[in-house]
């Protein structure tokens, strides 16, 4: 399908997109009082001091509650009388498989996709952070890009934001693009993931897939970088039947994607066996790599940036056993990119690395944060931890394993200690899913963009 309106070319001339390097390197290697979210976009205006609140995406569970999915807001300010609970909760029209979402850059609003019904909802966290309040549905989302479905979540971009999506409209299979809207909630442009057959100029096409999951940049080497995991048909399957399923299980993506940010081009294909998932850039201004996780095949990945300044991918550790179902899902690298905490949904268990040398990771510690666990979220300080619990709908575990948390944790760079923990079944909210950090106190953006030529 064509991209409408907006070419590569176009896109190109439009998004010259000018980083402030030096502002950047200052914000984020001084001593200044950060405690944003470890893997938010660099283009996001950023927290000043602590953390207020976290926003929880959370799914929405028949007969509980009002059943529908809601953006549930926690209060995380030390010495709040209502520290480690909830403040403010505000649901949308019906179960949509809740998943990921993002502000932004100006922090203003935050998009919440759904993954099943292809829904994006937009809420004003601006106005009063405590109490988020939806202002607009975007319905049509399938129609509009041209056919792209399951947008996975929000990435912030300089007046826009960027979607990345697992399916299609067409066969709801794992063939799916990156999506781009304005922050005024207009749709701009779709560009598709490389395949065998649409190449789309990439390097190593032979192992394209045309999967997708994650999208993360790194502004100063106009790198974007893509994961991919497996299609509509898939994440709406009972987990046990889809396991049980061989033909199923030959449909999760096994690639990466490394594209030219400004003309949205793809460059390269990496072969990333297992379902690469969540993407993490290291910070430092001389770090030109990233760290993946395979959720089926429990490895650790590198890509980096060699000596010859070509871009590579490599497995550089195991994470716990594969054969034991640890199912690593989600990562969350440090701000001085020395550790990466790893959590498990399988056996519940978050792993921390030593990553210091990004080629050879270390496993330094294991908690048992629940049953499952699902999503992490760091402190820019690196002193606070938040784990969730539900990772899809029919894929979380049954019964008494069928925990549903949001749990603060206190890191002293040896241990895990617990600060809050929030029972969302008891308390009637559904499966905590995706976070988010709140402060009513917002820097200055990080990026601005040129004029048009």
């Amino acid at each position: 399908m064509k991209t409408p309106i907006n070419s590569q070319l176009e896109i190109a001339a439009i998004w010259h997109v000018v980083v402030l390097v030096a502002a950047f390197a200052l914000t984020f290697t001084s001593g200044l009082a950060r405690a944003d979210e470890t893997c938010s976009s660099p283009y996001l205006a950023r927290i000043d001091g602590q953390e207020e609140f976290v926003y929880v995406w959370t799914l929405g569970v028949e007969g509980m509650g009002d059943g529908a999915d809601k953006l549930v807001t926690v209060d995380v300010k030390p010495g709040s009388p209502t520290y480690g609970k909830v403040v403010s909760s505000e649901s949308v029209e019906g179960r949509n498989e809740a998943h990921h979402g993002g502000f932004t850059d100006d922090r203003r609003q935050l998009w919440l996709a759904g993954l099943e019904s292809s829904r994006i909802f937009i809420f004003d966290v601006h106005t009063d952070p405590a109490k988020p309040k939806l202002t607009k549905t975007i319905d049509n989302f399938a129609e509009t890009t041209g056919g792209a479905i399951g947008p996975h979540g929000a990435y912030a971009l300089p007046g826009r934001v960027l979607i990345p999506c697992l399916s299609n409209a067409k066969d709801r299979g794992g063939r799916t693009g990156l999506v781009e809207y304005g922050n005024d909630a207009n749709y701009i442009a779709t560009h598709w993931l490389p395949t065998k057959d649409d190449p789309r100029d990439a390097a190593d096409a032979k192992f394209a897939d045309g999967y997708g999951y994650d999208a993360r940049v790194l502004p100063r080497k106009n790198a974007l970088l893509t994961s991919s995991f497996t299609g509509w048909n898939n994440y709406t399957m009972d987990f046990g039947k889809l396991t049980a399923d061989p033909e199923a299980m030959k449909h999760f993506g096994s690639t990466m994607v490394m594209w030219d940010f400004h003309t949205r081009q793809p460059k390269k294909v990496f072969q990333v066996p297992g379902a690469p998932l969540e993407i993490r850039w290291a910070w430092g201004d001389k770090h030109n790599y990233a760290f993946t996780a395979t959720a089926l095949t429990s490895k650790l990945w590198l890509v980096y940036q060699d000596d010859r300044g070509e871009w590579q991918a490599k497995e550089v550790a195991p994470i716990g056993e594969a054969k034991g179902g640890v199912l690593p899902v989600d990562i969350s690298i440090s701000a001085d990119d020395k550790t990466l905490f790893v959590d498990c949904f399988g056996d519940g268990k978050c792993r921390v690395f030593d990553v210091s040398d990004p080629q050879k990771p270390k496993q330094i510690y294991e908690k048992q944060i629940g049953k499952q666990v699902n999503m992490v979220s760091q402190s820019w300080d690196g002193r606070r931890l938040y784990f969730t619990s539900s990772l899809l709908a029919r894929w979380d575990k049954q019964g008494a394993d069928n925990e549903q948390f949001l749990r603060g944790y206190a890191w002293d760079g040896k241990e895990l200690k617990p600060a809050f923990d929030l029972d969302f079944t008891a308390l009637k909210l559904g499966r905590p899913h995706h976070m988010l950090f709140g402060s009513t106190k917002i820097g200055a953006n990080r990026a601005t963009v040129a004029s048009r030529d």
